[in-house]
């Protein structure tokens, strides 16, 4: 596949796609919910609140369980981002990283507004979900970042020292770009990081989350794909730390049985390489859906981030019938991800189907505007 308008899918494959596309963005989303109620906890203190086993199913957090974060809300709002800039690709203003930078500023308007403005007939459908309006969490970066309509570029970057995970824990669907050629994968995911986040180490680590989940969506195992993402990313200037944490993690696997004293020596802040390592360890060393999520939330680092990365790996990976369903029955907004998904892979497989410059169908268009 050379462009995700020019490829024929066939319906197995069309079908394969769909469920890894779903299996990302629930998995990232189960594994933000179960860390969310633990993310500021110590290992010591999960353990005394939760056993010895540490926290294993979801565990109420706003108000709620099952309750997701701004790591996901901000991750719907990319998929949004990504969609919308196919579409308006017809008109020929196809600038993915102003259209992403769009959807995340309609994310912004729901962490101050009481709910849907029905007056802009430019939002969509997804900033019309009232269970987003709800603030969860959300980093001072990204509130800064997509505080106002100027957009940060890698020249000249919101946030210049900032190097947290909030880029990296919302960069999984660039990855999911299967048509794309993974470079320019790598390049509109470090492009988008720097809209919030100035530090390399941050933008990159962006950029080789998306490139994991690439690999992994168009089919390569796990190991290839982080054996081809370190291949790109050494041609990066600034790769170093990102690079190391990704060896750290390949090298951790054959250390013992993996725990929390193994994968606390991979980081147990939230600097965006150590969460990109430990999600990926914990998917590397992970069982199954189940026990990679555990492991990747009971440390004493940021739990949410570090689930969400390790479950969208797992869900890229394994698709959407090797989640849990008794975490998928539980999970907030399981709906609306589940209509982003499929609405995803509908664009990328079947979109000149849906729009062309001479025509479009009038109710995708409603669903994603190209004002």
């Amino acid at each position: 596949m050379s462009t995700g308008t020019t490829a024929v899918w066939g319906r197995a494959e069309q079908q394969d796609f769909r469920s890894r596309v779903r299996g990302a963005l629930l998995g990232g989303a189960i594994g933000d919910a179960i860390g969310a109620g633990v993310a500021r906890l110590t290992l010591e203190e999960i353990r005394a609140a939760h056993g010895v086993d540490g926290v294993v199913d979801f565990v109420p957090a706003h108000g709620r369980r099952g309750a997701v974060t701004a790591v996901t809300q901000l991750t719907l709002f990319t998929v949004d981002g990504l969609i919308r800039a196919q579409v308006r690709r017809d008109t020929g203003a196809w600038h993915p990283p102003t259209d992403v930078y769009r959807a995340h500023l309609r994310w912004a308007a729901t962490q101050s507004a009481w709910g849907p403005d029905e007056r802009r007939k430019d939002n969509g459908w997804l900033a019309r979900e009232e269970w987003l309006y709800a603030r969860r969490a959300p980093t001072r970066e990204c509130l800064i970042g997509f505080g106002d309509a100027t957009m940060g570029t890698l020249t000249v970057p919101k946030n210049p020292s900032a190097r947290d995970s909030a880029a990296l824990t919302r960069s999984a669907p660039f990855g999911l770009l299967v048509g794309w050629e993974p470079q320019l994968v790598l390049q509109l995911a470090v492009e988008c990081a720097a809209q919030t986040h100035g530090h390399a180490t941050a933008q990159l680590s962006a950029g080789a989350l998306a490139l994991l989940v690439h690999g992994l969506a168009r089919g390569e195992t796990l190991d290839g794909s982080v054996q081809h993402t370190l291949a790109l990313l050494a041609e990066r200037p600034g790769n170093e730390q990102v690079t190391d944490a990704l060896r750290q993690a390949l090298g951790s696997v054959r250390q013992g049985i993996p725990g929390p004293a193994l994968i606390e020596a991979l980081g147990d802040t939230d600097s965006a390489e150590e969460v990109l390592a430990v999600g990926l360890y914990c998917a590397l060393v992970g069982e199954d859906v189940r026990h990679g999520l555990r492991l990747a939330v009971n440390h004493s680092g940021p739990s949410a981030a570090t689930g969400s990365v390790c479950g969208a790996l797992l869900g890229a990976l394994h698709g959407e019938t090797a989640l849990p369903p008794a975490w998928l029955a539980e999970l907030e907004g399981r709906s609306t991800l589940l209509e982003l998904a499929d609405d995803f892979a509908m664009e990328m497989t079947q979109g000149p189907a849906l729009h062309s410059p001479t025509a479009v169908a009038p109710g995708w268009v409603a669903r994603y505007p190209r004002d």
